[in-house]
């Protein structure tokens, strides 16, 4: 085994990798940019080394600086983690070249299984069912609309060197074609430098699910089960479980065969990933292999108890396997979402900024927090927008799903906007819970996009008890500082009207024994908890069951979140609630003749000039940020008054790009 690793990659993956090497003994090396100076994974190597500016391309993406970094401080390997370096087959020749170990494939395997194109052919001469589709070359956007029509629409067109969702487009007619190919290549050339662009057909109500494979470097390979991906936004990943919900035993091994005979068929060795597109009827086709760890191997860890980082160091010192397929049991069941740094009331459009909280779920038998992030950290516009990977286990997908729920409502962020109340409400979808998913699953439950999670009685009356409950507490604490008038004595001898959704409700408390109970009309309600004020997550019995709801101070009351839905709740008393009804309602600024930047990011080009009339619909501006481009359009007809930005100008949120007349 190694004695000293170098980690070529930052965030949650470099963290995740250190954990693994920590377990054996083995030193590592961080690697970093400015922007990531502070960064967790710099914290917990045992060396870092500083590698350049922020942005990738002069940093993580310069292999000489990496190979620099690892004989200076002494590495034997280099782990890549995902993304960057990892599947760049040039990358592991100069590894090979500098005497260094590559914890991962060889070149050959990833340059075959990179390139969508090739793979594809390869998959299909190894027997592996494929996708009807062009892999040529496709010269430009006219092409693209040709081949699209002749294969029949729906298409997809995507990047042949893509991944992580970029450089992809679903097109239905001609114009989506054209318009798809251009945004496509230009996101292909940005992210990976290789604009090519392959089409082929769109299976409509697909299934994602992927088979884990590990391989050695003395021919032996085996499948470790399937994950179940089909919980996506902009083919981007949200959701991932193993095992699958819909599959049955038999398609699982026909699955998994196949995916080991493509992966021998390259001599594959290290962990790797075979991804498949899967029809209603359980038609399953190759969709590409990506040769790398990925960001939702810790659910195949929890439910196999194979730690993927470890096989992948052991096979890279050159030892053979120590299981073989029939070693491979699934026991239980794991859940994992994707904590991103993006406002999903604003069309899920990046965040950043510094984290003034952090509080993650307590980590135990249930639950796991893989993260590269701590309270104080940034979130930089450089990089993926990603905060943390939650996972979940139980005994069944019920059992996952409700520690994931409950994991989320602990999961105190603040600072940036987060996606964790959409998380929470894809958890307490009925259709979701029912393992009734396709890729299609967010767009076509939130045709409009997000508005908040739906308030159900149960989490609403448990919101009136928790803020009538942290009142009276509150209240009660400040009538017993020196000097301070307390008539009446405690908060439980009067009552409160409690301000939700704008409907008053009129609570008390009542102290018992060893509780306390809020008294609505008849009803008198149970609360067990030991919170005491400055927590920010308020844990409780109320009733029979168990909550918990993070809470955020306002003027007259508490915001409180809890299963996804955030609710503004003021606790008053009769008189003030009374004085309050009579308040005027602040009038939100006109914004309505404006084109606003909807999140920070870099004007890639404006579209339009002072006195062009535009319809809606029509392109307007591209913003890019987080690696993504953003094309902004017109939500209505009208003219153009004057234009506030220019191509290169880093914008902030709401700044002002389009006037209108």
């Amino acid at each position: 085994m190694f004695k000293k690793i170098l980690i070529a990659n930052r965030g949650e993956i470099a963290c995740r990798v250190i954990k693994t090497a920590r377990k054996f003994g083995i030193k590592t090396v961080a690697v970093y940019s400015d922007a990531d100076a502070d960064a967790l994974h710099v914290e917990m190597a045992d060396e870092a080394v500083h590698i350049g500016p922020p942005a990738a391309a002069e940093s993580y993406l310069l292999a000489d600086k990496i190979l620099k970094a690892a004989k200076d401080t002494g590495a034997e390997a280099i782990h890549p983690g995902y993304g960057f370096l990892s599947e760049r087959a040039s990358f592991v020749e100069a590894v090979q070249k500098a005497g260094l170990a590559f914890i991962g494939p060889d070149p050959k395997a990833i340059d075959a299984m990179g390139d969508k194109i090739t793979s594809k052919k390869l998959a299909a001469e190894a027997g592996v069912s494929t996708v009807p589709g062009y892999m040529g070359i496709i010269k430009d956007a006219d092409e693209a609309v040709k081949i699209s029509a002749e294969i029949g629409y729906p298409v997809m067109l995507k990047a042949s060197a893509g991944g992580g969702g970029k450089g992809m487009r679903i097109a239905y007619n001609d114009k989506e074609a054209h318009e798809g190919f251009l945004s496509a290549q230009n996101e292909a050339r940005s992210s990976f430098a290789d604009d090519r662009v392959f089409i082929e057909k769109f299976v409509e109500e697909p299934r994602h699910i992927e088979i884990q494979v590990l391989g050695d470097k003395h021919g032996n390979v085996i499948y470790l089960g399937e994950r179940e991906c089909s919980i996506q936004r902009r083919h981007q990943k949200v959701v991932e479980e193993a095992p699958s919900p819909f599959l049955d035993e038999a398609t699982r091994k026909a699955m998994g065969e196949q995916a080991v005979a493509l992966s021998k068929a390259v001599d594959y060795c290290s962990a790797g990933t075979v991804e498949f597109i899967v029809d209603k009827h359980k038609n399953f086709y190759f969709l590409e292999m990506n040769t790398r760890l990925q960001v939702e191997h810790p659910v195949t860890e929890q439910i196999t108890g194979i730690d993927l980082v470890e096989q992948m160091l052991r096979v890279a010192a050159g030892e053979k396997l120590s299981i073989t397929q029939d070693d491979v049991t699934l026991t239980g069941w794991s859940m994992e979402t994707r904590v991103y740094a993006e406002d999903p009331l604003r069309g899920f459009l990046p965040s950043i900024g510094r984290l003034t909280k952090y509080l993650p779920p307590e980590e135990g038998e249930h639950v796991r927090v893989d993260t590269g992030v701590y309270e104080g950290a940034e979130i930089s516009m450089f990089y993926d927008p990603m905060i943390a990977k939650l996972v979940t286990t139980g005994k069944t997908r019920d059992e996952a799903i409700a520690a994931q729920r409950r994991a989320l409502d602990e999961y105190y962020i603040r600072g940036i906007a987060h996606n964790i109340p959409f998380l929470a409400a894809l958890m307490a979808h009925p259709r979701f819970q029912k393992g009734d998913m396709t890729t299609g699953f967010i767009a076509e439950e939130y045709p409009d996009g997000f508005e908040g999670g739906a308030l159900s009685d149960e989490v609403r009356e448990a919101m009136i008890v928790a803020a009538s409950f942290i009142n009276a507490v509150e209240v009660s604490r400040a009538t017993q500082i020196d000097g301070q008038i307390s008539e009446p004595r405690g908060p439980q001898e009067r009552p409160w009207v409690v301000t939700i959704g704008g409907e008053d409700v009129v609570t008390g408390v009542m102290l018992v024994e060893d509780h306390a109970e809020i008294v609505i009309g008849k009803k008198h309600i149970p609360v067990m908890t030991d919170w005491h004020p400055g927590q920010p997550v308020f844990h409780a019995r109320i009733g029979e069951k168990d909550f918990a709801m993070e809470i955020d101070r306002r003027p007259l009351g508490l915001m409180l979140t809890c299963d996804g839905v955030t609710m503004d709740i003021r606790v008053q008393t009769e008189r003030a609630a009374k004085l309050h009804a009579l308040m005027p309602e602040k009038e939100a600024p006109d914004t309505s003749k404006l084109l606003l930047c909807p999140m920070p990011g870099l004007v890639v080009s404006i579209a339009v000039e002072a006195g062009d009339e535009v319809k809606a619909g029509q392109a307007l501006a591209v913003v890019e940020a987080m690696k993504m481009e953003n094309i902004l359009r017109a939500e209505k007809d009208g003219v153009v008054k004057s234009v506030e930005a220019a191509a290169g100008d880093s914008l902030a949120v709401d700044a002002i790009i389009l006037e209108f007349e």
